[in-house]
């Protein structure tokens, strides 16, 4: 399969991505559980990266800034997708509030933010995919599923604006509401993650 043009959504029956990273550093629960942590988690990087937004706008990187409001944005995607399900299970659930960090200098809170993706896409949704499949939770596990895929992406966008904080260009970024995925550019016709068109994207 690693050769081939995959004819489907990836999924984790489909794809060889889905590893836990050596040496994990997820505490896994319950599917319940780990929705809840989640759903924390990504809190406080929509904060986190909303903050960065501003000061990425106030040091005149606007093209940054624009990334960091659409990666805000996209994990606020995610909150809403977990949270149904905790709400579904525990109908008195409130999702939590979180403080956001303050942002240092703009160039590391890309680094800061692509590790954190990192982490995310190689270890903590990998775990929580795993456990949701042992559970039996098909709506977990792809709402998991479609939040691993995204934070994977993100890491790769805020790298590549590392790489050329210098040399910035001013291309959009566009954000499909259906799974968080972000695209640089017009050169797309749907999501690769959740098929959304290039129509229903919000950009940036």
């Amino acid at each position: 399969m690693p050769m081939n043009v995959r004819e489907q959504l990836p999924t984790p029956s489909n794809s060889t991505n889905f590893n836990i990273a050596a040496g994990s550093q997820t505490t896994v629960g319950t599917t319940l559980e780990n929705l809840k942590a989640a759903v924390m988690g990504e809190t406080g990087a929509s904060a986190k990266y909303a903050a960065c937004a501003e000061a990425a706008e106030a040091a005149g990187y606007t093209q940054i800034a624009r990334l960091f409001r659409a990666t805000s944005d996209a994990e606020q995607i995610h909150i809403r997708l977990e949270a149904a399900l905790v709400k579904a299970a525990e109908p008195d659930y409130e999702r939590p509030v979180v403080e956001a960090k303050t942002p240092v200098t703009t160039d590391l809170n890309l680094i800061d933010s692509a590790a954190g993706e990192m982490y995310e896409t190689s270890d903590m949704y990998p775990a929580f995919i795993q456990k949701a499949i042992e559970e039996g939770d098909e709506k977990a596990v792809s709402v998991f599923t479609r939040a691993k895929l995204a934070e994977s992406v993100h890491a790769e966008v805020y790298l590549e604006a590392y790489n050329n904080i210098d040399a910035a260009d001013d291309e959009a970024y566009y954000l499909c509401p259906g799974c968080g995925y972000i695209h640089k550019g017009e050169n797309f016709e749907t999501c690769p993650i959740c098929g959304a068109p290039k129509s229903a994207f919000k950009a940036y």
